[in-house]
């Protein structure tokens, strides 16, 4: 996998296999970063290719002064892709299983689209595993009763066989990659450039790489977040693609409007779509470093 300097890859053991992650242990960064310093999780999105790259022109820029953990998650990049119908239970365990392993104390964890949803919900339930939370684009894809799961795409790729040849032919090739990410991952598409490509292509890949994708697009993981929005207390904030297809930032001011104790800060992006840290990373590491210390003081 696409993994930059410095880093090298780790795992943990979860209850549906290993999950492989990627920290800041090698030179330049292991005789540069503090001692006990705090620790930065991303975690990536769900799509087809998906992997712990998402973050990858992101976290290196905070690696002289954090420990950074970035994982692939189960069903997805070098972790383990059992055959299984994946649910949203399998996501909230094996995350909060791994954010134990690799911390004894509260985090702060960056997070993406529905992942970021889910970690909504490990919050609420788990509160104790978290120092604060920056997600883009959170959003359940069945939020204020939108049912995904009945759109005209999820039943189409509900149907057997056809599902696994709609996944082989449309998404784990490079022209069906790129397709997706130009046309509805990305607002601009000249910034999909080819190592994009290439990393989404080579989780795409992976031998049972189809499982997870597929639960993702029938909408087996799908839910509605604003049912659960106001019970989160961790302080949180939020960037929000301006461009974003499957879910406008009006979802988002919504869900802002529904918690102000907890959501601290909503940040629209203009010409940005759903992931922000590919599209404009440097935008999105600015806004991280602005969170950062404002999250800090809400959570003392």
């Amino acid at each position: 996998m696409f993994q930059p300097l410095g880093f090298e890859q780790n795992s943990v053991l979860t209850s549906l296999g290993r999950m492989a992650y990627y920290t800041n242990s090698k030179l330049p960064w292991s005789d540069r970063t503090p001692e006990n310093p705090e620790t930065l999780v991303f975690l990536h999105g769900f799509g087809g290719g998906s992997s712990a790259y998402e973050w990858s022109k992101v976290y290196p820029a905070f690696a002289s002064e954090y420990k950074i953990i970035a994982p692939d998650l189960i069903g997805w990049g070098n972790s383990e892709h059992p055959e299984r119908n994946y649910q949203i239970d399998d996501y909230l365990t094996t995350i909060g299983e791994f954010l134990v392993q690799i911390s004894s104390i509260p985090v702060t964890v960056v997070a993406s689209s529905l992942t970021a949803a889910f970690t909504i919900r490990l919050a609420i339930a788990r509160p104790e595993l978290f120092k604060s939370l920056i997600l883009t684009t959170p959003a359940g894809l069945s939020d204020f009763g939108a049912d995904y799961s009945q759109s005209f795409f999820a039943q189409l790729i509900s149907t057997p066989i056809l599902d696994r040849l709609l996944y082989i032919t449309g998404v784990a090739t490079s022209n069906g990659i790129r397709s997706f990410l130009e046309q509805r991952q990305f607002a601009c598409s000249s910034r999909v450039y080819d190592e994009i490509v290439d990393a989404y292509l080579e989780s795409a890949k992976q031998p049972n790489a189809e499982y997870a994708a597929l639960s993702f697009v029938r909408g087996d993981l799908c839910f509605d977040l604003s049912t659960y929005i106001p019970q989160l207390t961790i302080p949180t904030a939020i960037i929000w693609g301006q461009k974003s297809q499957f879910t406008g930032p009006q979802i988002g001011q919504r869900f802002a409007a529904i918690n102000p104790q907890a959501i601290k800060v909503f940040q629209q992006l203009e010409d940005v779509g759903l992931t922000p840290q590919l599209e404009s990373p440097a935008i999105t590491i600015g806004l991280i470093r602005q969170f950062l210390p404002l999250l800090q003081e809400a959570s003392n």
